[in-house]
C-alpha cells in the first residue's frame, strides 16, 4: 500500500510519495516474468518434438490376416518400419523345438515362451538380428534356413532354428518377440 509523508523543505512545504514495493522490485518481477514466459515458449516446442510423428502413431499397430499361411510358410511383413516374421510351424517343426533343452541355449527359452498358448504354431518375431540388424533370410521362399530350419543371417552368419532362437553365431540373443495378441482364429495385432 502507498503512503505519503509531509516533510518540510527550507524552502517550502512539499509532498514525498514512498512506496514499499520500489520502482526496482517492480522490474525485477517483469524480468522474471517475461524470462518465465519466454522459457515456456521455448520448452514446449522443444519437448513436443519428442513425440512421435503421425506415421509412426498410425503404425502403432497392425493386424495380419493369417488365412493364407500354409504350415511351414512364413510371410514379412513390416511393423515400425520393422520387418516381422510371421511363421506357421509344422507340428514337426514344434516337436523339433520342444526336443532342445532349454538350459543348453545361449538365450534359453522355449517354444512354449516364445508363442501364445493354444496357438503355439504361430511364431512372431521382430525380422531383425540381434547382432548388428541385418534381415535374416528364412521368411521368404526358397531363401537359405541355416542349420537349425529357422532363420540365417547372411551378414555374419547367424543361425536361428525352428523357434527363432540362437543357435550359432555372433548374434548373442534369440529374435525378438513384438507384443501381440490374437483378434479371431485367422486375424492377429500386433503392437
Amino acid at each position: 500500500m502507498a503512503t505519503f509523508e509531509q516533510t518540510q523543505d527550507p524552502g517550502g512545504e512539499s509532498t514525498q510519495y514512498t512506496d514499499p514495493v520500489r520502482r526496482r522490485d517492480f522490474i525485477n518481477i517483469a524480468a522474471v516474468s517475461f524470462a518465465g514466459v519466454g522459457a515456456a515458449t521455448v520448452l514446449i516446442p522443444l519437448i513436443n518434438q519428442m513425440n512421435p510423428s503421425a506415421d509412426v502413431l498410425a503404425l502403432a499397430s497392425i493386424e495380419v490376416d493369417l488365412s493364407a499361411i500354409q504350415p511351414g510358410q512364413a510371410i514379412k511383413t513390416s511393423w515400425r518400419k520393422q520387418p516381422v516374421f510371421i511363421r506357421n510351424l509344422t507340428p514337426a517343426e514344434q516337436q523339433a523345438a520342444d526336443a532342445v533343452p532349454a538350459s543348453s541355449l545361449r538365450d534359453p527359452q522355449t517354444l512354449a515362451e516364445r508363442t501364445k498358448e493354444g496357438k503355439q504354431n504361430w511364431l512372431i518375431t521382430m525380422g531383425v538380428c540381434t547382432h548388428l540388424g541385418c534381415v535374416p533370410l528364412g521368411a521368404g521362399e526358397g531363401e537359405a534356413r541355416g542349420d537349425f530350419g529357422g532363420y540365417f543371417c547372411p551378414c555374419h552368419g547367424s543361425h536361428y532354428d525352428t523357434a527363432a532362437r540362437i543357435r550359432k553365431g555372433p548374434a548373442p540373443s534369440n529374435l525378438v518377440v513384438p507384443e501381440y495378441a490374437f483378434k479371431s482364429d485367422t486375424v492377429v495385432q500386433i503392437g
